[in-house]
């Protein structure tokens, strides 16, 4: 198995409103993966999915809130990020394989009649996730994000592709400060940097934009599998997109005309750029709960 990181906890002991409790479940091949738990065991669980190059931290101010509304909600951290271990090699990440580490820790964990509510590659993954076991889902609430399949990627995303490949700097909390319109403090920069304190922690923030599967990709025959899916998923799917990210604005318009849950008028614009988890919290959780009372959970 290849070189693999965890980051001692001590880098995260002072990270900012985020007064959760780890939890931790081990994979079959050896990797370790954080998520948090929090709510009544019984109420219905609400999946929140990252993206890249961000971590379950990113929905730190949505928590509180779907709790206090009765939900259960669960947010892991991908392979490579957060509190999860790090393989140090690029060449061990792959779209299929992260799949199956969210496959084989969901599974594990038990959940059904789940409200997934995705952005970035949370969505990447966690659609996939979707379309494997369509009846583990009650909803979807989607932003920011997508199930590319071989298109040609928009201006924004090949520069991004390009940065990630070869700039010899890549500071994940200004990354993440440069797509958000907020002007975030200097202790929640620090909170997106502390998970890589070494240089070889980064391997998955640094392949995930090549592994996107836009233009030529080896991942495009199992998105086109997925869309045929989520092509007869009936259950409510709910779009919030953001006004002002140039990498993702107008992907929702498939996911509209595509997917029959989607055949309703509880989509709505939020306001922020890409993490829009910093930018309009508020209004990403409205978003869940009208889709949750939509779909009855």
């Amino acid at each position: 198995m290849a070189k693999v990181h965890r980051t001692p906890e001590a880098c995260f002991a002072d990270i900012p409103d985020y007064p959760f409790k780890p939890n931790y479940h081990d994979l079959k091949g050896g990797l370790r993966l954080h998520y948090i738990d929090e709510g009544p065991r019984d109420g219905t669980p609400v999946l929140m999915m990252h993206g890249e190059p961000s971590w379950s931290f990113l929905y730190r101010k949505m928590v509180g809130p779907m709790v206090d509304a009765g939900y259960r909600v669960i947010a892991p951290d991908l392979i490579g990020f957060g509190k999860s271990d790090k393989p140090t090699s690029k060449s061990i990440f792959s779209y299929a394989g992260h799949v199956a580490w969210m496959r084989e820790w969901f599974d594990a964990v038990g959940l059904n009649n789940v409200v997934l509510a995705c952005q970035d590659w949370g969505s990447l993954i966690g659609l996939r996730m979707v379309a494997e076991t369509p009846d583990k889902f009650a909803a979807v609430v989607l932003s920011n994000g997508g199930l590319p399949a071989g298109q040609e990627p928009p201006p924004a995303f090949a520069k991004w592709r390009t940065f990630a490949k070869f700039s010899p700097i890549f500071p994940i909390g200004g990354i993440i400060q440069k797509a958000t319109r907020t002007d975030l403090p200097t202790n929640v920069v620090d909170a997106y940097n502390a998970p890589y304190d070494i240089h070889g922690s980064k391997a998955a923030a640094r392949i995930f934009p090549a592994l996107v599967p836009l233009g030529k990709n080896v991942a495009v025959p199992d998105q086109l599998e997925a869309w045929k899916v989520l092509e007869g998923f009936e259950k409510p799917f709910t779009c919030c997109f953001s006004d002002k990210d140039p990498i993702t604005r107008g992907g929702d318009e498939a996911f509209k005309q595509r997917i029959p849950g989607a055949k309703h008028n509880l989509h709505r614009t939020l306001q922020g750029g890409h993490f829009i988890q910093e930018d309009d919290p508020e209004g990403f959780v409205g978003a869940i709960l009208e889709t949750a009372k939509l779909a009855g959970v």
